[in-house]
């Protein structure tokens, strides 16, 4: 069986009650388009509603990384792809392109990892071999794709070196 090189599982159209006072996608919604997109990818790998209602176990987001890069608006029609860039035993970490569907730009992206998690006792446990398996096939269809180069960033500012040009401002630490 192939599988799709990134997969795309969700796609919908930007509801007006999702546009902010600035005439765009409120940054909340990109995370809810990327929260159903997630839930398309775990029904994907078998872990969806009945996995949880069967088994009491679940995949929880530990971590987040979200880039907005352009703005949609009401009507527009969106595309998510999910590309799987590892994972380990209790761990899944993938990656989500948002793209408007018809113009073909990528609007957002994010990089997540999850957990799974026994729901009865709160804590990690390793995946059923049925879900590593699908992840393995998963992995082996795209191991090829390029790392995308939003993925492990670092957020921080960073320190501006002084110039010693007249008129040119200088970052100055206070100290309390």
């Amino acid at each position: 069986m192939r599988i799709e090189s990134p997969l795309c599982l969700y796609t919908d159209v930007v509801p007006p009650e999702w546009i902010d006072y600035n005439g765009h996608m409120n940054v909340a919604y990109y995370v809810l388009a990327f929260d159903h997109a997630t839930d398309a990818f775990m029904d994907y790998l078998g872990m969806g509603q009945n996995y949880r209602d069967s088994r009491h176990c679940s995949a929880f987001v530990v971590e987040t990384h979200v880039n907005y890069q352009r703005e949609l608006v009401a009507g527009d029609p969106m595309r998510v792809t999910t590309q799987l860039l590892g994972f380990d035993s209790k761990r899944i970490h993938h990656f989500h392109r948002l793209y408007h569907a018809d113009k073909g730009f990528v609007s957002a992206t994010t990089e997540l990892m999850v957990i799974h998690v026994d729901m009865t006792e709160r804590h990690s446990m390793a995946m059923p071999l049925p879900v590593l398996d699908r992840l393995s096939a998963l992995m082996a269809a795209h191991i090829q794709l390029p790392q995308p180069p939003q993925s492990g960033r670092v957020m921080g500012v960073r320190a501006k070196t002084p110039t010693s040009q007249p008129g040119t401002p200088t970052l100055r630490w206070l100290s309390r």
